[in-house]
């Protein structure tokens, strides 16, 4: 079966940290650009973080950039989200998408349904 599965989530106070984790299964990532999303309800999905195939270029939304780190391990076939200083702003569902290029795309319309796993939610609390 193939799936993206993220977990790491949780409740978290704010200032606190959380590494999240998105593991593929039935299909390699080693080729793939890889994203993180979130999701505030009653909000869309945006754009959190982004990693290409390599792993040598990294970008992130304004919001996140100095406290949120994407690596990637494609032995482990895994992409990682690290989370310092977290801020109430920063709840959500967070997800995880597979680009079918090398490099991430920051539009989550790019991405096909079974590209995206089921999220993990992150909560802030103030």
């Amino acid at each position: 079966q193939v799936q993206l599965v993220e977990s790491g989530g949780g409740l978290v106070q704010a200032g606190g940290s959380l590494r999240l984790s998105c593991v593929a299964s039935g299909r390699t990532i080693s080729t793939s650009g890889m994203a993180w999303f979130r999701q505030a309800p009653g909000k869309e999905r945006e754009f959190v973080a982004g990693i290409t195939w390599s792993g040598r270029v990294t970008n992130y939304r304004d919001s996140v950039k100095g406290r949120f780190s994407i690596s990637r391990d494609n032995a482990k076939n895994t992409v990682y989200l690290q989370m310092d200083s977290l801020k109430p702003e920063d709840t959500g569902v967070y997800y995880c998408g597979q680009s079918k290029a090398t490099y991430y795309e920051s539009n989550p319309e790019a991405y096909e349904k079974d590209y995206w796993g089921k999220g993990t939610l992150v909560t802030v609390s103030s």
